[in-house]
């Protein structure tokens, strides 16, 4: 059996031996919209809550606009003209424009990278400034939440007089859904407030996880940042499989961003009837298996659909290699999922511990292996031990010990496909 998966840019093609019974388990998402620009128009002119755009611009003379960065496959260049056009129509120039590149704190854009997430004539045209969240002069102090988080923001954004997100919906492993609130913390949000929001008092929460919005304490808490930072109007939009825009939704932030959730989850969820022995996923390509810390995406999302201890196979390109600095000490010292959770529990956060206790977590419950080509094997500290050096190998690591007739799920895209065992 042959299954094409996505793998950098080029994708993988694996070869399934006989024995296992195999589902390959493909994004499930409504269809493309049929006429875009008039859809995104619509949700401009008539949002799901508050003014149009045009009418809460009208007597600004400035604008800042919060972005995604290159990990994410957010369609800027198309989404983003009919806005920009509206806000020139009420009265704000392009000059006094400001697109604020949501790195939380992930590197900065380069210059490359910039004219692919804004599209060249954008990019050519605007004032585009890296949100760098180690640089504490750069952000403004708006607050502490209720739950005791401080709350940095970047100056550049906060400056503008109106507060606009652009950026799109999908599953995400801690907030259950990126978009939205997202965009602003911790997107712009300074490291104080993005080590608070990161820490073992919300990661190690059982709702903090994908799809899971009522009674998230970790959305509950950005909503309350965003409100902080007046995040006055956010675009997103929901996207099928070969990235093509299939909803939009603009307007208020929280109300805009729940219709776009709710659209979400009654069009995407593909449901198995039982729990499986052992999923082979990927990091969705190119640009999310960039680096191991993105991959771990992959791994989190097919937790929801294995038995316990089943295993789980994730291939990932990696050509930049782990991650950030930071991330890179941690995975060398790496321990195994119990040692590391216990080390980090009571300890001050660092920067990017978070994704590594999110992948330890489901290292409690399942073994996780690793084909990743562009890390070597010491670059994973214990997770080494379970990382192979070629696609076959680790196939084939995946199905040793199994059981006869095992239930064996490939994932072509990742964390893009949203599954779940039917209750």
């Amino acid at each position: 059996m042959k299954i094409h998966v996505a793998f950098g840019k080029q994708g993988l093609t694996l070869e399934m031996p006989e024995g296992p019974r195999y589902q390959v388990l493909k994004v499930h998402a409504a269809p493309p919209l049929p006429n875009v620009e008039q859809a995104l128009g619509a949700a401009l002119d008539t949002p799901v809550a508050g003014l149009p755009l045009m009418e809460l611009a009208k007597g600004k003379k400035t604008a800042a606009i919060s972005v995604c960065d290159i990990t994410r496959p957010a369609p800027n260049p198309i989404t983003l003209p009919p806005l920009l056009e509206r806000l020139h129509r009420a009265g704000i120039a392009p000059e006094n424009v400001t697109m604020c590149i949501a790195t939380g704190l992930h590197r900065a854009a380069t210059e490359d990278e910039l004219r692919t997430i804004l599209g060249p004539k954008i990019a050519a045209t605007y004032k585009i400034v890296n949100h760098d969240a180690r640089d504490r002069q750069r952000h403004r102090f708006v607050g502490v939440t209720k739950r005791g988080t401080p709350v940095y923001i970047d100056e550049r954004f906060m400056a503008a007089e109106l507060h606009i997100t652009l950026g799109f919906i999908e599953q995400h492993l801690m907030l259950g859904f990126s978009g939205g609130r997202k965009l602003v913390a911790p997107g712009l949000a300074g490291q104080e407030t993005i080590k608070v929001l990161h820490s073992p008092r919300f990661m190690r929460e059982a709702r903090a996880t994908e799809g899971s919005i009522r009674d998230n304490p970790l959305h509950a808490e950005l909503l309350e940042v965003a409100r902080m930072a007046r995040h006055d109007f956010m675009l997103d939009v929901t996207l099928t499989k070969t990235r093509e825009i299939s909803g939009v939704f603009a307007g208020k932030p929280v109300a805009a961003h729940a219709a776009g959730v709710e659209f979400l989850q009654a069009s995407s969820v593909e449901y198995l009837q039982e729990p499986v022995d052992a999923v082979i996923t990927t990091a969705a390509g190119h640009p999310l298996d960039l680096t191991f810390y993105q991959t771990i995406k992959g791994v989190t999302a097919v937790q929801h659909i294995l038995k316990p201890g089943g295993k789980i196979l994730v291939l990932s390109e990696c050509a930049e290699g782990v991650g950030s600095a930071e991330f890179a000490t941690m995975m060398r010292g790496y321990r195994g999922p119990r040692a590391f959770l216990d080390a980090i529990e009571h300890t001050p956060v660092q920067v990017d511990q978070w994704q590594l206790e999110k992948l330890a977590l489901v290292g409690l419950k399942h073994q996780v292996l690793l084909y990743a080509p562009g890390i070597s094997n010491e670059d994973l500290g214990a997770l080494g031990a379970n990382s192979f050096a070629s696609l076959d190998t680790a196939v084939a690591g995946l199905l040793r010990g199994l059981p006869e007739h095992a239930s064996v799920v490939v994932i072509p895209d990742g964390p893009y496909a949203y599954a779940r065992v039917r209750k």
